[in-house]
């Protein structure tokens, strides 16, 4: 039986570049949401989710963060894609007569230089892929796409100008989930523990949370905050450390992190892809 990678978006899209270049064995399931790709898994109807978290030029990927804890799905994986972002227009029209630009509203900041030199106007498109089905769908020669050259492909548009992003290094993080938590495995470039946390409310507790990842010596490389059902007095943290939990030093981290917290769930251990530490180098 075919194992199905589920991912937002329509086909062409980033996450199905990513499915394809992270899980080459498994058949891609396109999904409206992330919220619909995460159900998909779920049920059973995908064995994976490839979910985007964040971009090296926006920055966090809107309230995926508040959706991953709920899920039920545990993290097993991560994949890097360097984003090339492509004016995409139908056969036979050229750049100077494209007048809107149709992308993902999360897509079209990375490309801002580029659309203001040109006098194109940006247009918030569900998602990139999509925005490519439109067009290729469409008879106005002024619509362009601002999608993957795979989405080109798939729906018979010409690339009208390539590599558009405005910086070199444009790249978005995934998160690969499964329903089952994966314990058994050590990366060749280390491992991550990624939980969610929430602090007791008393005076210091973030501080003295934070202080058994230094003094145990656990290097703590993501610690994002986000509000919970609205309130702004209750605030979930979303961390990554190095190592695994079975490690010493990050178990007795985790009991200081406990005493000061009332809540606290692992979200999933994986190893550590070879693009962070292309990026610390960099």
């Amino acid at each position: 039986m075919t194992k199905r990678i589920a991912f937002q978006g329509e086909p062409g899209a980033y996450g199905h570049q990513a499915c394809v270049e992270a899980r080459p064995d498994y058949e891609p399931l396109p999904c409206a949401t992330f919220n619909s790709a995460i159900e998909a898994v779920r049920k059973g109807d995908a064995d994976l989710g490839m979910i985007a978290v964040e971009n090296s030029t926006y920055g966090r990927v809107g309230d995926v963060h508040t959706l991953l804890p709920e899920s039920g799905l545990h993290i097993i994986d991560e994949a890097f894609v360097r984003v090339h972002i492509n004016l995409l227009g139908k056969p036979g029209a050229q750049v100077d007569q494209i007048k809107t630009a149709a992308g993902h509203i999360v897509i079209l900041p990375q490309c801002g230089k580029f659309l203001r030199e040109k006098g194109i106007s940006p247009v918030i498109s569900p998602d990139n892929a999509r925005a490519a089905m439109d067009v290729a769908a469409g008879e106005d020669m002024t619509a362009g796409a601002l999608a993957s050259e795979m989405a080109a492909e798939i729906y018979g548009l010409n690339v009208l100008a390539r590599h558009i992003e405005d910086h070199d290094r444009n790249t978005t993080r995934f998160l690969i989930m499964s329903r089952e938590l994966d314990l058994s495995r050590r990366g060749k470039h280390g491992m991550v523990t990624s939980f969610v946390f929430r602090v007791r409310n008393i005076p210091a507790a973030l501080y003295k949370a934070m202080g058994g990842f230094a003094t145990n010596g656990v290097n703590m490389t993501k610690l994002e905050s986000y509000m919970v059902g609205g309130h702004f007095t209750a605030t979930q943290f979303y961390a990554e450390v190095e190592g695994h939990p079975d490690d010493r030093n990050v178990q007795n981290a985790m009991e200081e992190l406990d005493y000061f917290t009332d809540h606290i769930r692992l979200m999933g251990v994986f190893p550590a892809a070879p693009r962070r530490h292309e990026k610390a180098s960099s």
